[in-house]
């Protein structure tokens, strides 16, 4: 199952794809939009809009995670922010695939444990969940991977259960690892 991660921001929009088992993740694409200098704020819209589109289209996900806004510094960052993610939201539902978000503190739990972990931290703990060599860079695209985990890692059982489903229908039965959760002493 592929899942697509999006943290969205009017600077730079994070982006990151990751491919799963439901325990397993391999990462497939990770990076993040952003515009010249001095882009008017319509046009920094736009390439988020293009990209997003574009890299829907190439990668086709089953479905996309975005984190929600819970605060920002000021008003018109707030604002900002809330049109980077109308346009991530749009551009997601245009692909027509499935749409979740998840609060920040929720993404930090169900990636570092902790629900006010630090960005090095979500880096450090995408490193290890994807194997990869090096944190994922600009920070923006380690968050994007850390909504994708979070997606697997809260949706108790539904990524696993569509992944043993398919395999079914496919004529396999894949060993899937049960949760501690499904332990009854």
């Amino acid at each position: 199952m592929k899942i697509f991660g999006i943290d969205p921001g009017s600077e730079r929009t994070g982006y990151g794809c990751i491919d799963t088992d439901g325990s397993r993740h391999r990462l497939v694409i990770c990076g993040a939009l952003t515009a010249p200098a001095h882009t008017l704020f319509p046009d920094r819209l736009l390439l988020i809009h293009a990209g997003l589109t574009a890299l829907l289209a190439e990668h086709r996900p089953d479905c996309v995670a975005i984190e929600n806004v819970f605060h920002a510094k000021n008003v018109r960052s707030a604002l900002k922010l809330g049109h980077a993610r109308g346009v991530a939201l749009l551009a997601a539902s245009q692909a027509g695939v499935a749409v979740i978000e998840y609060a920040p503190a929720e993404i930090k739990r169900a990636v570092v444990g902790f629900g006010r972990a630090e960005k090095h931290q979500i880096g450090q703990m995408i490193k290890l969940l994807l194997g990869l060599e090096s944190v994922p860079t600009p920070h923006d695209a380690a968050d994007a991977l850390a909504v994708a985990v979070c997606h697997v890692h809260s949706s108790h059982g539904a990524v696993a259960n569509a992944i043993r489903s398919d395999a079914q229908l496919r004529g396999r039965s894949p060993a899937m690892p049960r949760s501690w959760r499904a332990y009854r002493p």
